[in-house]
């Protein structure tokens, strides 16, 4: 593909994307949430990508971008690298289209992603896992398409991939009956953003079009804040379908046009958002996909009385990760403090501390203490949560009127990493 192709994707693009998809992606539905449109005092409007036959969008740039090489292309084969979405997208369309794809993933894939792609792509895909991260995963692949004249799947920074993913913006437009005021947006390479904001922008420039980045890998910022794509020193990699340290250049360019504004979410934010999303509409959705309904609060007064469309990118959720992410949204909210308490080594010291400190609403849900020989005090790991984040201030209150040593772990962002 020459560098003229690449440089723009217009309304023509996904048209034909959107033909190409027809054989083999599902038109998601647009749903009104009743709940969040309570919250808001808006119409919010939910984009259900978690309901994609992959449980995400990757199928649509991945399959757009496959189903467009010419068959000697598609004859020697595709590779990608991926941990996650992109990879089950890819897998997904070497089945449909039955041809051969080497996917390389770290070794540190959890089996269970591993089995989804395998699954998704059954004998048409060669499971390849190699190195500890995702970029030794790459270079592996891209050596693998250098070796054997084979086609890299890029995951974001493509013209084709871009294209697929503008489908999304298509049918949210042909849903609605009138065009939305804001769509929010994920971020991670770009390609969603990219693809939807082109779209919606070619039909309704009035619509706003906000991209959300997660705090702890905020790329695009960092490239509009620069004026041109530069990679990220160290990266959060919590929200894993959006920790991307560096954006696509073609992604970057179209961003710069269509973007009205981007907005970074704390990690603890968007867990509290996909406990929120399970607990009141029965919604399973992965980090990534969270954070354009994390947005919502910081542009609470702007969408008032507005229509606004949350697209949810995806919805591979690990339960086994639902611990951390309860963790996460508890400290974020202020209901979940960590100390380290120097309790004097005496009959009744700990009995004391639960009469005195403790408040009637409060409760210990971590103790760690072990009783040191000869020594005056011992040191104690208190985990306390609390049931009204504004509980926090009389709880240290009583903390220092005790006179015991305390230090207060979420403020101390190395020891609490360490501890916890």
């Amino acid at each position: 593909m020459g560098e003229e192709e690449r440089q723009t994707v217009g309304m023509e693009d996904i048209v034909r994307a959107h033909h190409v998809l027809k054989e083999v992606v599902k038109r998601t539905p647009l749903q009104l949430d009743a709940t969040l449109s309570a919250r808001y005092d808006c119409k919010v409007y939910l984009k259900r990508e978690d309901l994609q036959i992959v449980r995400s969008f990757k199928i649509r740039g991945a399959y757009n971008m496959i189903r467009n090489l010419c068959p000697e292309d598609m004859e020697k084969g595709i590779v990608c690298a991926s941990a996650g979405n992109h990879a089950q997208g890819v897998a997904y369309s070497c089945n449909a289209l039955g041809i051969q794809g080497q996917i390389y993933m770290p070794s540190t894939t959890p089996n269970q992603k591993v089995k989804q792609v395998k699954r998704f792509g059954g004998s048409h895909v060669d499971i390849i896992l190699t190195g500890d991260t995702y970029d030794d995963a790459y270079a592996e692949a891209m050596k693998a398409c250098s070796e054997g004249g084979k086609t890299f799947i890029h995951p974001f920074d493509d013209a084709k991939i871009v294209a697929g993913n503008g489908t999304i913006g298509m049918e949210i437009m042909e849903s609605l009956d009138a065009p939305a005021d804001y769509i929010f947006v994920t971020i991670g390479g770009g390609g969603l953003v990219s693809g939807v904001g082109t779209y919606i922008k070619t039909v309704s420039p009035t619509t706003k079009v906000i991209g959300v980045e997660p705090s702890g890998a905020a790329s695009m910022t960092e490239a509009m804040k620069q004026g041109q794509v530069v990679p990220l020193e160290a990266i959060d990699k919590f929200v894993d379908g959006a920790a991307v340290k560096r954006v696509g250049q073609l992604n970057y360019e179209i961003c710069a046009k269509v973007l009205d504004d981007i907005i970074q979410v704390p990690e603890g934010k968007a867990c509290t958002t996909i406990l929120e999303l399970y607990n009141d509409s029965a919604i399973v959705v992965e980090p990534a996909g969270a954070l354009p309904v994390s947005a919502l609060d910081m542009y609470r007064d702007q969408i008032r009385g507005k229509t606004v469309v949350c697209v949810i990118s995806g919805g591979n959720n690990d339960i086994d990760r639902m611990q951390e992410m309860k963790e996460r949204s508890l400290i974020y909210e202020g209901l979940k403090h960590y100390f380290v308490v120097n309790f004097p080594q005496r009959s009744g010291a700990l009995r004391e501390f639960l009469e005195q400190v403790l408040g009637p609403n409060d409760d210990i849900a971590r103790f760690e203490y072990t009783k040191k020989h000869n020594k005056e005090n011992g040191p104690a790991l208190v985990g306390i949560e609390l049931s009204d984040k504004d509980d926090y201030k009389s709880l240290i209150k009583r903390m220092d009127k005790s006179g015991i040593e305390y230090t207060e772990l979420n403020r101390d962002l190395n020891l609490f990493n360490l501890l916890i």
